[in-house]
């Protein structure tokens, strides 16, 4: 039995995954407003996997546009990349949906 994928499933699929990776943005900028984690094993690995995956991305923004303000400098970077990924969902969703 063959399962035939249509334009409208792969979409969806795709929008689902711009989805993932801009809830992982989202809790590395919660993440960034607790100072100090206690250190569990599970929960560094998770974290770590969470700002490894994300800070290539918002990387690109942080050349451009470097924090604002001194010691606590505030990032504009992760609301930059969301605007992006949702512009950039929108079209590529769009496009694959026909």
């Amino acid at each position: 039995m063959l399962l035939a994928l249509a334009r409208g499933d792969i979409a969806d699929y795709v929008g689902a995954l711009f989805l993932v990776y801009i809830i992982l943005i989202l809790i590395r900028v919660l993440m960034s407003w607790i100072p100090r984690m206690p250190y569990n094993p599970a929960l560094r690995a998770v974290l770590d996997f969470i700002v490894e995956t994300t800070d290539p991305y918002l990387n690109l923004f942080r050349r451009i546009i470097p924090p604002i303000g001194g010691g606590f400098g505030l990032d504009l970077s992760p609301m930059i990349g969301i605007i992006v990924l949702y512009i950039l969902r929108g079209l590529v969703v769009a496009l694959i949906a026909g």
